[in-house]
């Protein structure tokens, strides 16, 4: 215990102020690694955790790791409550602040450039690759677009004015100051902007546009959203759980197996370009979350969008250790004893290859200005 205690006391750990740095990633075989790093999570106890033991606590609401784990981390001090190492039976008192300090593995993405299209003084945007998020959210920091741009480019602060899921690639717009992303909110609540998309979908779309209105029911628990529309039953119209939604859907092209079609969402809702296109018929070609089992020609046949990007991408990239091993190795980072990540250098479960969506953020436009990014290469159909 007290062999623990004083390699703790020992450890430089990170936290929201150490910003990213070229050497924290590790490239191998077209995916980008995170070196892992010691990091402090700080939280305070919510009501529904009070009256838990510090250990049920853990192993309750952060699955992710094992119950014996979370024992070692209380009994080593990594798990303090109010600054305190305490015991492994410890009841938690509402609104206490609790630490959690652990050897941080990030998800990896795929190597993929961060291109910068356009630099103003007060707006930056670029060409997001998929796989990559937009900012810190859940288990990714550094392997962000946000992340990545202070990295490599040193880029700071930065204030993304819409959403782009993690699986999709194209024009993502940062501000450079709060002020300029309050004068893209203010444009986005009042309804002014236009977006559009493309996607790579199943079948031959009909040639004339399509509008669809049906609402979108999104599922956290599940990941996913569902379209609904008013039907009556005999009974009455049964009421609709999901939020309103249209988006509008143009063909580009067709080669008879696959369509190019541009999509116009009208509102925001989450997975609503990819619930629509499946609810339609047409779901994007490789959208393993959405494709249906009746749908017709549906191809199998996916593409590394890896290969797609090739042109804006650089795999074997400087920024990092090009040699280093995929299960990581005592030259890349220090294995921890605790750790139930290491040796690996991917957290459990993110060892496979990822590809990214065929759909692709193309423009948005306002009041006054608009943004372009240029299209991957599977919007061309052979």
């Amino acid at each position: 215990m007290k062999r623990e205690r004083d390699e703790m006391e020992s450890i430089v750990w990170q936290t929201p102020a150490n910003p990213p740095q070229r050497h924290d990633y590790i490239f191998n075989n077209g995916v980008r690694y995170v070196r892992p790093y010691y990091f402090e999570f700080i939280s305070h106890a919510k009501k529904r955790w009070a009256g838990k033991t510090i250990v049920d606590l853990f192993a309750d609401e952060f699955k992710g790791r094992p119950r014996d784990y979370y024992v070692s981390a209380v009994e080593s001090g990594r798990i303090q409550v109010e600054g305190e190492t305490v015991p492994a039976s410890y009841i938690v008192q509402s609104s206490q602040k609790i630490s959690h300090f652990l050897h941080r593995h990030e998800p990896p993405v795929m190597a993929l450039d961060v291109i910068i299209l356009q630099k103003e003084p007060d707006v930056l945007t670029v060409y997001k690759p998929a796989s990559v998020p937009v900012h810190p959210c859940g288990q990714y920091r550094k392997n962000t677009v946000v992340g990545i741009l202070q990295a490599e480019h040193d880029l700071a602060p930065l204030f993304p004015i819409h959403r782009l899921d993690r699986l999709v690639s194209g024009l993502l717009i940062l501000a450079r100051s709060a002020s300029k992303a309050d004068f893209f909110r203010q444009q986005i609540e009042s309804g002014v902007i236009e977006k559009k998309y493309i996607a790579k979908v199943v079948g031959v779309f009909p040639e004339d546009e399509k509008i669809v209105d049906a609402n979108v029911n999104f599922n956290a628990r599940e990941g996913r959203s569902t379209a609904e529309v008013s039907k009556d039953c005999g009974n009455g119209i049964t009421p609709l759980k999901g939020k309103v939604a249209c988006t509008k859907f143009k063909r580009i092209s067709t080669d008879g197996k696959h369509s190019i079609v541009s999509c116009q969402p009208i509102t925001g809702r989450t997975h609503q370009i990819r619930v629509h296109l499946q609810y339609i018929g047409h779901p994007i070609a490789n959208d393993t979350l959405y494709l249906s089992k009746s749908a017709d020609n549906v191809s199998t046949e996916g593409i590394r969008t890896g290969r797609e990007f090739k042109h804006f991408s650089q795999f074997d990239s400087d920024l990092g250790s090009g040699d280093a091993s995929e299960k990581g190795s005592g030259e890349d980072f220090t294995n921890d004893p605790l750790c139930t990540n290491c040796p690996n250098l991917a957290p459990k479960g993110y060892d496979g290859f990822e590809e990214g969506l065929w759909l692709h953020c193309v423009q948005y436009s306002g009041q006054g200005w608009a943004y372009e990014c240029p299209l991957p290469d599977w919007a061309i159909l052979s």
